[in-house]
């Protein structure tokens, strides 16, 4: 889809930002109130954005103030500075100029134009946790450094780090940011009885999906769409049915779409009475040959939707107009495991496989897409599995009995094949290997993940490798039994990551403190959004596109060439690697979305466009007080010494048996891989989802934890009040 094509569609939507928050979308379309602030953009300008004014006194400092930067993003080719292996002998870039090993990059050479300052790198190249150990006996030696939010605030309790909270009022849009997003502003006070504030928040991306599922779309064109059946030269046979329906087997379910004008938003229905539950169908008749499950899948469709996708049947599950469902997903996976031959050439074809096993083990996203599916909330937690319900608590979803009720689904379609052998026997599976070979179906990754592929000549022409929709699940949102929609909970928020300003580096030194603020305050001006996201003008067209209901700059010609001849199509290594951009402060989305492909842009262009719309809802960055379920759970919360002490003994809900990171054990992936025996290894005495539950919340003491959560969590509440 082409950029000036969405433009189109949306110039009639409102300009979220002039007005302050991502929420309005919600709020516009029938969704929950939000009861914050109007102020500043919550990620991007428009044209219609008002400069932000105060009669506070300007943060003034010596031109030339120089800041040491101990702040980065995990290694040297990610610092603020050129890296040798990046630079070589010279690099000349988008700007026309060429950068040497240790120059600033230039976005940051730009901040020293626009700001008047000077930065020096100091940084070591580490995590944000090692980089603050490495610096903490020196901090004189440094002006900004990383941290994580719980070290910056415990050394700013102590008296290290500069409580910004102090100059608040000298720095209008770092604070308007922050009053339009209000469970931002609560991650980061260090201390709710003054309101202390010592870290700049992180976002590595803002008001978008961070996860999606993405599918081979040819493929399912292939099997669903044309006059008359579905026929094949040699087909393979469904497995015995072990999955049950989620959905309904009677009565209707409505579902808001958007049409294929990318605007017009349409209620269509789900007729069970007329058209059964698929998987019922299917399971009724047992294991089958993959023509006549293509086919079952077909008339099933047909009758659903009375009609309502026509030929074109794939767009249930790959269209602007998507409204598919776990079930209707199971059922076209076992359409593709019976149909190898017709898709690959072959007698096997893997349906949900899993990524590389890099630095995060990405196994573990199978158990947050099953929250997807199934409509179960905390799986994509910021903040140790919580989440907000009705009562306005937070809650542990490993308490939940559906956590595990979702689960065992999951490990029924483990058991009919369905999912990837990758995720029980632990192997290294490859996407490229998959996708260039034909042999996987659909995994659950970012976006950016679908445009290395589709670009780099693993997918061959015609090939489609594509984000889809959420899912449509029932959430428990407060209505009575809960509604069917498209909600996601990887929404992306500020991470537990940050900058803060060294008493001791800055020591009596007023320009020094004034230099620092001044760049925190500009990275949260419209303009700056725009710089640390994109970096400077010359990686910027003169035109405009509307991503997510925003508007956003074009990217230049010579910024899309270099993301290919320079990082392979890899746009955050680009951004931080060459540019500067996205290291800290906000990130959007929208210049990698532009750096997608055409497929990319499709899928991500229809997901923008339903979220302009508000049929994909989503957690909310401010108090949501008319229905807290929609309220984001905070980062980080204002624990005690004495609660963090307390909360660190429940050994039983850490890493080891919960981990999500390469190489670490975790119960919900042993129960979707192995079932209740496997699960009871880690949790013992899970004999089903309410023991299982149980266990946790009684024998391993979340119950306890939670109480102590909450108690913090009601700190954040009365913070927010004095600040609403």
């Amino acid at each position: 889809m082409k950029e000036e094509k969405i433009e189109m569609r949306k110039k009639s939507l409102a300009m979220l930002l002039a007005s302050a928050m991502v929420v309005g979308i919600l709020a516009g379309c029938g969704g929950p109130k939000v009861d914050v602030p109007t102020a500043a953009p919550s990620q991007a300008p428009t044209e219609s954005t008002a400069p932000v004014e105060s009669a506070a006194p300007e943060l003034t400092f010596a031109p030339g103030t120089e800041l040491r930067m101990a702040t980065g993003y995990n290694n040297t080719k990610t610092g603020l500075t050129f890296d040798p292996d990046v630079a070589k002998d010279g690099i000349t870039l988008a700007d026309g100029k060429t950068y040497n090993a240790g120059d600033l990059k230039p976005t940051w050479a730009e901040l020293e134009n626009i700001l008047g300052m000077k930065f020096t790198s100091v940084y070591t190249g580490q995590s944000d946790s090692k980089e603050f150990d490495y610096w903490k006996e020196k901090l004189d030696e440094v002006d900004m450094v990383s941290g994580t939010a719980k070290q910056l605030s415990e050394f700013g309790v102590a008296g290290s780090i500069v409580n910004i909270a102090e100059y608040l009022d000298m720095m209008p849009n770092f604070k308007a940011y922050l009053d339009a997003n209000p469970i931002v502003y609560m991650s980061i006070v260090g201390d709710t009885s003054n309101g202390a504030i010592y870290l700049s928040p992180y976002f590595d991306g803002v008001d978008d999906i961070e996860r999606m599922p993405l599918m081979r779309a040819d493929w399912v064109v292939k099997l669903l769409d044309g006059e008359g059946e579905f026929t094949a030269d040699k087909t393979g046979k469904t497995a015995a049915p072990v999955y049950k329906p989620y959905m309904p087997t009677s009565g209707k379910v409505e579902i808001d779409v958007v049409e294929p004008d990318g605007v017009t938003v349409k209620k269509i229905a789900k007729d069970y009475d007329k058209a059964g539950n698929i998987v019922d169908n299917m399971n009724k008749a047992g294991s089958m040959d993959g023509v006549a499950a293509v086919n079952m899948l077909r008339k099933y469709i047909d009758e659903a939707y009375d009609g309502y996708y026509g030929t074109t049947r794939s767009n249930l599950f790959v269209g602007q107009n998507a409204a598919w469902d776990v079930d209707e997903l199971v059922a076209l996976l076992r359409c593709v495991t019976s149909n190898a031959f017709t898709l690959n050439g072959t007698d096997s074809v893997q349906g949900i496989f899993s990524r590389e096993d890099n630095n995060n083990q990405r196994r573990v996203d199978v158990f947050r897409f099953a929250g997807h599916l199934f409509g179960v909330r905390g799986l994509e937690a910021r903040y140790n599995w919580m989440y907000v319900d009705n009562d306005g608590k937070l809650h542990d979803s490993r308490t939940n009995p559906d956590t595990y009720k979702a689960m065992e689904k999951m490990n029924d379609m483990v058991k009919e094949g369905l999912i990837s052998e990758a995720f029980v026997n632990k192997a290294d599976e490859k996407t490229q290997t998959y996708l260039e070979n034909d042999l996987g179906f659909m995994h659950y990754d970012y976006n950016q993940t679908q445009t290395i592929y589709n670009e780099s000549g693993v997918l061959q022409e015609g090939e489609k490798y594509m984000a889809a929709m959420p899912p449509v699940a029932l959430w428990q949102d407060g209505a009575n039994g809960g509604t069917y929609m498209r909600f996601t909970e990887s929404w992306r928020s500020v991470k537990t990551g940050g900058w803060g300003i060294s008493k001791a580096g800055v020591a009596d030194n007023q320009d020094k403190l004034y230099a620092c603020l001044k760049l925190i305050d500009y990275a949260y001006s419209p303009e700056g959004q725009i710089l640390m996201s994109y970096g400077p003008k010359a990686w910027q067209s003169d035109k405009t596109f509307m991503f997510n209901g925003t508007e956003m700059p074009e990217i230049s010609d010579a910024a899309r060439a270099e993301l290919w001849s320079l990082a392979k199509g890899n746009y955050t290594n680009y951004a931080r690697q060459y540019l500067g951009s996205t290291l800290s402060f906000l990130k959007s989305q929208a210049f990698e979305f532009q750096c997608t492909t055409e497929v990319g842009r499709e899928g991500a262009g229809y997901i923008s466009n339903a979220i302009a719309a508000g049929t994909i809802k989503h957690p909310i960055l401010g108090v949501v007080e008319d229905n807290m379920w929609y309220t984001s759970t905070p980062t980080i919360l204002p624990l005690t010494q004495t609660d963090n002490d307390m909360i660190n003994s429940y050994t039983d809900l850490g890493n080891e048996r919960w981990g999500v990171s390469k190489d670490q054990s975790n119960a919900l992936l042993e129960l979707i891989t192995g079932g209740y025996a496997a699960a009871s290894k880690l949790v013992p005495g899970a004999a089903d989802a309410d023991s299982a539950a149980k266990v946790v919340a009684e024998d391993f003491n979340a119950n306890a934890q939670m109480t102590l959560v909450n108690d913090a969590w009601q700190r954040s509440l009365d913070f927010y009040q004095t600040i609403k």
